[in-house]
């Protein structure tokens, strides 16, 4: 007697556009010298995703070295967490914060 093996198609488990959004600006906030502020926009089609990210970085930190660890890393996080492959991630310089001198010691003096 043979038994027969019915095989059911395995489910889809869905991410939405916002929660890669959110996935992918906490990823980049993990990088040393990324400020506060970063936003994301994702085009997310099935198991792939393209990231447009505007990214803050504290001054005088080198620009294009925080840049290039926070694309591997937002690449490699966003895919861990969510099962999206990024297949593009664009990064656009929005701003080079200074922290001031009250914000870094806590006081409110200012030196003059």
């Amino acid at each position: 007697m043979t038994t027969a093996v019915v095989l059911e198609p395995a489910g889809r488990t869905t991410v939405s556009k916002r929660a890669v959004e959110r996935i992918a600006a906490r990823a980049a906030r993990e990088i040393d010298g990324v400020a506060d502020g970063v936003t994301v926009d994702a085009s997310v089609t099935g198991d792939s995703a393209v990231l447009r990210m505007r990214l803050p970085i504290r001054y005088p930190l080198p620009v294009l070295r925080i840049a290039e660890e926070c694309r591997t890393h937002v690449i490699s996080r966003t895919g861990e967490l969510t099962g999206v492959t990024v297949t593009a991630l664009d990064i656009a310089i929005a701003a080079m914060v200074v922290e001031s001198v009250s914000a870094a010691t806590g006081s409110g003096r200012r030196v003059r």
